[in-house]
């Protein structure tokens, strides 16, 4: 290394000639060992690395021939060079022997200093730049070492990693793929490496014009670039892929492309999942607003007093809360009915010491689960107010059955006061009807004296009974007359929330509207739209699940004038349609109008421009 010095041995057996020749050779970066002996100097020579010995050819002993071939015979000691220092004169025979026995040089006393220090000299430098090799092979070493263990961290992370690693030249021939390109895309290194990128079918035209656009950039540095590209896999097909590529320059008009490759159709598919998610999320909470909204105006149509509207509209209002409760713990995806009478019970609206149950463990969907709670709140409060659960000794009896795909629901009241049938009907009996999904033949009621019997027919939510939509036909006869505005106007509603449907027939009513019918469902809303004469029509943004883009459209081809009435954005909504305005729910009395009243006086463009 270079902060140890260049090391000197002189092995004599006078002290006087070792130190006359130590004077000699004294200079910076030079140590000089001596010994008096053979003995001494092999134990020096253990201990240290020399660059020259000087070796007495006279000692008692072991003597510089006998010293010098012991050294030649030793392989730590066998390359430091040997000059010999002798006073007696020399003949052949001894030159010959000591040239034999390893001296590069002789040098004879008295000694000569000019002599001595030129050999020396040499000796001296020739022992720097031993160790200046020694120091630059060991520096080599160790970046060849820590070179050899970067490449190996690199190529494991490469291999190891979730990332492909590739590396493409000037005309996308492939000249590395890792292993996790192998994972990736189902293709081996083999049947890789010296193709072409194209070729192989990994990269279509335009991912190769992609690419061949940042390898021709001109950007200084070291230029990087980061894209969403469709790449193939073996075995799939293509895949969404992000690609980050660094340009990296080997030489005059020479290129390479390093890529670093994510998949990301996991990523995509859950950003379009959640994209949905969302949408379904706003379409619910805006349905359920807008039913907030319909029980809120009819509660306060139909209360005597601002006290009534409270205790009414509290009390749905908690129902309909407590069941969005139950639906949340069950993810929204569906509850048990026992879990809704439960409910009831815990609240305090029906008495679990009177109550009998009976009937097989069903589940109801969400919408049905929330039309259901409406309905028990509503026959639980009337029960407690005229019925059976008015007086001591009452009692309501629940039992369902499973008919086919229907679930048929009884409510009876025994041991209450005499019962009568209602002269008018109230809100109440609206929500009791609405458990149906406003089917008007799925309820009904039996008046009788010892007790009312209500029937409810569930078959929306327990088994779901696909629509089959109609193909669309244009009515052929004379030109239809419209009206220009809301008075007057026949307005169809397609609308599968009962309670919405109720509170927008409300309000187109008193705006001097005629409802001329409620559709709750795609094929309901073709056959309505096809019997007409419609002036109006209010679209939902579908209909129990199910796509209006065929009732939009046969709207389009009749000519008649709709607007979108939903919960959802304008980007869940059919395409094609934007002509059609969108009134979100919840709405407001006057912004509907308005609309309304502006859609009629425009019309719709004539399907056959």
């Amino acid at each position: 290394m270079p902060d140890r010095p260049i090391r000197f041995l002189i092995v004599d057996d006078i002290a006087e000639n070792i130190m006359a020749l130590e004077a000699l050779l004294r200079r910076d970066g030079l140590v000089v060992d001596t010994a008096r002996s053979a003995t001494e100097a092999l134990e020096l020579m253990l201990q240290h690395d020399y660059a020259l010995a000087f070796l007495d050819v006279q000692m008692p002993g072991t003597d510089g021939y006998e010293l010098a071939e012991l050294m030649r015979s030793t392989e730590r000691t066998r390359g430091v060079p040997i000059i010999f220092v002798t006073a007696a004169e020399m003949d052949e025979a001894r030159r010959f022997r000591g040239y034999e026995a390893g001296a590069v040089d002789y040098i004879f006393k008295p000694i000569d200093p000019v002599v001595l220090k030129s050999k020396a000299e040499v000796f001296f430098r020739i022992g720097r730049q031993a160790k200046d090799l020694q120091r630059q092979r060991d520096e080599m070493q160790d970046i060849a070492l820590h070179r050899d263990r970067a490449m190996a961290q690199l190529k494991a992370h490469a291999d190891n990693s979730p990332l492909a690693f590739v590396t493409l030249d000037r005309n996308l021939c492939v000249r590395s793929w890792s292993k996790g390109a192998e994972r990736m895309f189902g293709r081996p290194a083999g049947d890789m490496l010296g193709m072409t990128a194209t070729a192989a079918g990994w990269l279509d035209e335009q991912g190769a014009a992609l690419l061949t656009g940042w390898l021709d950039s001109q950007q200084d540095g070291v230029p990087r670039f980061s894209a969403e590209i469709s790449l193939d896999h073996a075995d799939i097909g293509p895949i969404c892929c992000e690609v980050y590529g660094s340009v990296l320059s080997e030489g005059l008009n020479r290129q390479s492309l390093s890529l670093q490759v994510q998949d990301i159709t996991e990523r995509k598919q859950s950003e379009e999942v959640r994209a949905l998610l969302i949408g379904e999320l706003n379409h619910r909470i805006k349905n359920t607003l807008a039913n907030v909204q319909a029980i809120a105006r009819q509660s306060l149509r139909q209360s005597g007093s601002l006290p009534e509207f409270e205790t009414s509209f509290g009390g749905r209002l908690q129902a309909l809360a407590r069941a969005h409760s139950i639906l949340s713990d069950a993810t929204w995806a569906s509850a048990p009915l026992d879990q809704l009478i439960d409910d009831q019970i815990s609240s305090g609206t029906l008495d679990g010491d009177r109550l009998r149950r009976d009937g097989p463990p069903v589940e109801l969907a969400p919408d049905t689960m929330l039309r259901l709670a409406l309905t028990l709140h509503e026959l639980g409060t009337n029960a407690a107010k005229y019925g059976a659960l008015s007086v001591p000794g009452g009692i309501v009896h629940i039992a369902w059955r499973l008919e086919g795909q229907r679930l048929v629901l009884t409510w009876r009241e025994t041991g209450g006061p005499a019962v009568t049938a209602p002269s008018r009907m109230g809100f109440g009996m609206t929500l009791i009807g609405a458990a149906g999904g406003g089917d008007a033949a799925a309820v009904s009621a039996d008046w009788n004296p010892d007790g009312v019997v209500w029937t409810i027919r569930l078959t929306d939510g327990v088994t779901r009974l696909a629509g089959q939509a109609a193909a669309a036909e244009a009515l052929v006869g004379q030109p239809v007359i419209r009206a220009s505005t809301l008075e007057g106007a026949r307005v169809l509603l397609v609308e599968d929330e009962p309670l919405v449907a109720l509170d927008l027939r409300y309000e187109l009513e008193d705006a001097g509207a005629t409802v001329t019918g409620v559709a709750r469902s795609v094929p309901e809303a073709m056959a309505a739209a096809r019997n007409g004469p419609i002036d109006l029509a209010l679209l939902d943004g579908n209909l129990k699940g199910e796509p209006v883009d065929e009732v939009a459209a046969l709207f389009d081809s009749l000519s008649v004038p709709f607007c979108f009435v939903s919960g959802y954005g304008r980007e869940n909504l059919p395409q094609g349609f934007d002509h059609a305005p969108l009134i979100e729910k919840p709405f407001r009395p006057d912004t509907l109008r308005t609309i309304l009243t502006a859609l009629l006086a425009r019309g719709v463009p004539d399907a056959a421009e």
